[in-house]
C-alpha cells in the first residue's frame, strides 16, 4: 500500500513545472492500472504495512478516488488553457487524492479520523478558490461547520474505545461490543452528516452550486462515501445499540429521501438538482447500513460505488452546458438536442443509469438495499415504491428539460463537443455498466 501512496507523493513537483497538466493526469491513470492489478485477497484486511490495510471495501473506494481525481483534471482544461492557477489546483487535487487513500487504507481508527477530516481542507479550496459565484464563501461556510459541529464528539467517542480496548486497530474491534447511547451518537452522527442524512444535508447542494465541476465531481463521487464507508467499519462495535434505536435513522432516511426527490422536481438549477438527488440515493445508502443486514451492506457498497461514478458524470455534463450557455438554469438550458446531439445521447445515458435502468451498478446496489429494507420491515415498501417512482420522475424531467423545447435565440454562437468531454463521459459510463459483470468480486464478502 506503501507504494502507491510514495508514487503520489512523487507526484507532488510535477505540479510546479510547466505544462504538466496532462502528464499528471495520465500518472493516475497509470497508478489506476497498477492499483487494478494487485494481486489481493480482498476478503480480510491485507498488505498490512505501516498501519494501512486494504480489504474489499476499501479496494474499491480508492480505485474509485483514484479513477475520478484523474477525471477531475480531464474536466478541468478551462483552468489550464486560461491558466488559473493550474498548478495550485493540481496540487490540490494531489493532496486530497492522498487524503482520501489514506482514510479508506488506515486501519488506526485515529488516523482514520485524521484523514477523513483531512479531505474537507483540499475540497474547501476548491470550492473557495475556483468556484463561479461570490456566494462559495458561505457555501464553504456551511461545509465547514456543518461538519466539524459532529467532528469533535467522533474524536471524543474515539479516544473514548481507544480507553476501553487500550487499541485503535479497526480489526480488534468485533471483539468489543459497546451498549452506549451516547458513545453511539457521537460515533455515529459525524458520518450521517458527512452522508447526508436528511436534516443535516443543507451544505451539500449549497456546496455543489458553487463549486467548481472538479469540486462537485470529488464531492460527490468520494467525499459522500467516507460517511458511508465509516458506518460500514464503526458499526461493528455499536451493534448491540444499533439494534435498538438504528430505526430512527432508517425512517429519518426513507421518508427523507422520498422528501427530497419531490424536492428535486422544485430545482431550476441543473447542479442542484444532481445534488439532491445525490441526497435521495444516500438516504437508500443509510437505510441498507442501518439494518445491519448482508444485503443492506453489500447494497449499500454497490450504490455507493456506481452513484459515485454516475452522479460524477451527470456534474460532467451539467458543466459541459454551462460552459457553452454561462447558465446552468433549466429555463436557458432548452433544444440541446439540435445543438449536440451526440452529447444527448450520453444525458440519456446517464439518467438512465441514475434512474436505476440495467445494466448499471445502480440497479444492483438498489436492489440489494430494497431486499434489505423489504426484509427489515415491510411498511418501508411504501417510501422504496416513491423513491423509485420519483427518482426515475426527475432523470426523465431534467434530461426532457435540457435536451427538448425551443431553444434561447442567444445560443446560436455555439459550439458542438470536443472529443475530451465524450472521452470523459465514456470514462464514468463504462465502469459504471461494465462493472456489474465482475458483480460477484462485490456480492460476495465472505
Amino acid at each position: 500500500m506503501m507504494k502507491f501512496l510514495f508514487m503520489v507523493f512523487f507526484m507532488i513537483p510535477l505540479c510546479f513545472k510547466k505544462n504538466m497538466f496532462w502528464m499528471v493526469q495520465l500518472m493516475m491513470m497509470m497508478m489506476m492500472l497498477m492499483f487494478m492489478n494487485l494481486t489481493l485477497n480482498i476478503t480480510n484486511f491485507c498488505n498490512l504495512s505501516y498501519m494501512m490495510g486494504c480489504d474489499l471495501i476499501s479496494y474499491g473506494l480508492i480505485l474509485l478516488s483514484i479513477w475520478i481525481s484523474s477525471l477531475m483534471i480531464m474536466a478541468s482544461e478551462n483552468l489550464y488553457k486560461s491558466k488559473f492557477y493550474d498548478n495550485f489546483f493540481l496540487l490540490n487535487i494531489i493532496m486530497l487524492l492522498i487524503m482520501l487513500y489514506l482514510t479508506f487504507s488506515v486501519m488506526n481508527l485515529f488516523m482514520f479520523y485524521l484523514f477523513f477530516e483531512g479531505s474537507l481542507i483540499p475540497t474547501l479550496m476548491l470550492i473557495i478558490g475556483w468556484g463561479y459565484q461570490p456566494e462559495r464563501i458561505q457555501a464553504g461556510m456551511y461545509l465547514l461547520f456543518y461538519t466539524l459541529f459532529v467532528s469533535l464528539p467522533l474524536l471524543l467517542g474515539i479516544f473514548f474505545i481507544y480507553n476501553k480496548m487500550s487499541s485503535m486497530m479497526m480489526y480488534f474491534m468485533k471483539f468489543y461490543n459497546y451498549d452506549m447511547l451516547l458513545l453511539y451518537l457521537s460515533m455515529v452522527m459525524a458520518f450521517l452528516v458527512k452522508m447526508p442524512m436528511y436534516f443535516t444535508h443543507l451544505w451539500l447542494p449549497k456546496a455543489h452550486v458553487e463549486a467548481p465541476v472538479s469540486g462537485s465531481m470529488i464531492l460527490a463521487a468520494i467525499m459522500l462515501k467516507l460517511g458511508g464507508y465509516g458506518l460500514l467499519r464503526i458499526l461493528v462495535i455499536l451493534q448491540k445499540i444499533n439494534l435498538k434505536i438504528g430505526f430512527i435513522w432508517v425512517v429519518i432516511s426513507l421518508i427523507g429521501g422520498l422528501y427530497i426527490s419531490l424536492k428535486c422536481f422544485c430545482q431550476v438549477d441543473m447542479k442542484s438538482l444532481i445534488a439532491y438527488s445525490s441526497v435521495a440515493h444516500m438516504s437508500m445508502v443509510i437505510g441498507g447500513i442501518m439494518t445491519m443486514n448482508y444485503w443492506g451492506f453489500i447494497g449499500a457498497y454497490i450504490l455507493m460505488i456506481g452513484h459515485g461514478l454516475c452522479s460524477s458524470g451527470m456534474f460532467c455534463l451539467s458543466n459541459i452546458s454551462y460552459e457553452r450557455l454561462g447558465s446552468r438554469s433549466l429555463f436557458l438550458n432548452k433544444g440541446m438536442m439540435n445543438f449536440m446531439p451526440s452529447m444527448s445521447m450520453w444525458w440519456f445515458l446517464f439518467m438512465s443509469s441514475n434512474m436505476a435502468a440495467p445494466p448499471s451498478l445502480n440497479l444492483m446496489g438498489e436492489i440489494s438495499l430494497i431486499n434489505s429494507l423489504v426484509s427489515w420491515s415491510w411498511i418501508s415498501m411504501i417510501m422504496l415504491m416513491g423513491i423509485s417512482f420519483f427518482s426515475a420522475g426527475y432523470s426523465l424531467y431534467l434530461f426532457s428539460y435540457t435536451q427538448h423545447g425551443k431553444y434561447n435565440l442567444g445560443v446560436y454562437s455555439f459550439y458542438s463537443g470536443v472529443s475530451r468531454e465524450y472521452l470523459m463521459l465514456m470514462l464514468h459510463w463504462l465502469p459504471l455498466n461494465i462493472l456489474v459483470l465482475k458483480i460477484d468480486y462485490s456480492m460476495i464478502w465472505f
